[in-house]
């Protein structure tokens, strides 16, 4: 099966679908413009083809997610604005501690320990 994505005008996931196999066969080889041409006759709008394994395209993308045209890849939803961007994902301007429970506090641009028990 293969995960096709519809984007809005702005390159931002706003639907998705799965397609059989067949439908993107053109002499036995899938074939991703033959699946967009299937997704735009029957659903119109602007299709693109993620992987449910993150073969290509970055990561395998969902809703909110968006594609960039330039980098062929498509961008996790931008988590808070201090965050910059690695490749598919954003990054906290300091790493995560690895020495208990953390979560990012955006006020402070700092990671706040969780208390467990």
């Amino acid at each position: 099966m293969a995960h096709f994505l519809e984007l809005d005008e702005n390159n931002v996931v706003i639907n998705g679908i799965v397609v059989h196999n067949n439908e993107l066969l053109i002499d036995g080889v899938e074939n991703e413009q033959k699946g967009i041409d299937f997704c735009v006759a029957h659903y119109g709008g602007t299709w693109i083809q993620t992987s449910y394994n993150s073969n290509f395209r970055g990561t395998y993308a969902g809703k909110g997610y968006s594609y960039n045209a330039d980098e062929d890849i498509f961008i996790t939803p931008q988590p808070y604005p201090s965050w910059h961007r690695v490749g598919s994902f954003w990054e906290a301007p300091t790493p995560m501690p690895s020495d208990g429970r953390y979560s990012w506090n955006e006020e402070t641009l700092a990671w706040d320990e969780i208390a467990i028990g």
